[in-house]
């Protein structure tokens, strides 16, 4: 089984498949991992710059998981199911 330290996130705050995700997360007490927001103020750029690096476009909400991007908030929950809980 996958831990929380085994994958990243990458999201916007006012993404409604973002906050999907989020909060069945949060739901469930997976917390600790590492999120990315695109449009933070201070590093969003560079955020948006990695993600586009990772999977070729700047979509979210985007899972990183060894790797390789996953963007679907539906197929991020279905993983998170099968391997965090």
């Amino acid at each position: 089984m996958k831990s929380e330290n085994d994958f990243e996130l990458y999201f916007k705050p006012d993404c409604p498949y973002c906050l999907k995700v989020l909060n069945f997360f949060s739901e469930n007490k997976i917390i600790k991992f590492p999120s990315y927001n695109i449009e933070d103020k201070t590093c969003g750029a560079e955020n948006k710059r990695k993600l586009e690096e990772i999977g070729g476009k700047v979509q979210v909400p985007c899972m990183v998981i060894d790797g390789k991007a996953m963007y679907e908030s539906d197929d991020i929950l279905e993983y998170a199911k099968a391997n965090l809980l």
